[in-house]
């Protein structure tokens, strides 16, 4: 099995982060766990399937699906829109 890289999408709401390194924690094959709580993005390095890894996540309870380039033009859109009632 060669060495993968799965990028997900997961809902951060207060500790999350904690927990979704502790759901991949016991899972076989992960090297390495990156989190961006702010884009909500995960991406898991390592030798587990990206089925194993999406299921594992949901498994604690958690929204997640896998990355797409869509998610990367809503953050971008969501980055230069502003709330400002004042310029009204």
């Amino acid at each position: 099995m060669n060495m993968e890289t799965v990028e997900l999408k997961v809902e951060m709401v207060g500790i999350h982060e904690k927990r979704v390194r502790k759901c991949l924690s016991k899972l076989k094959g992960i090297d390495k766990v990156e989190v961006e709580a702010k884009s909500e993005k995960v991406v898991v390095m390592g030798y587990a399937h990206k089925n194993r890894i999406l299921k594992a996540i949901r498994r604690s309870g958690l929204k997640a699906d896998f990355w797409s380039p869509q998610n990367e033009l809503l953050q971008a859109y969501a980055a230069n829109f502003t709330f400002n009632k004042f310029l009204h």
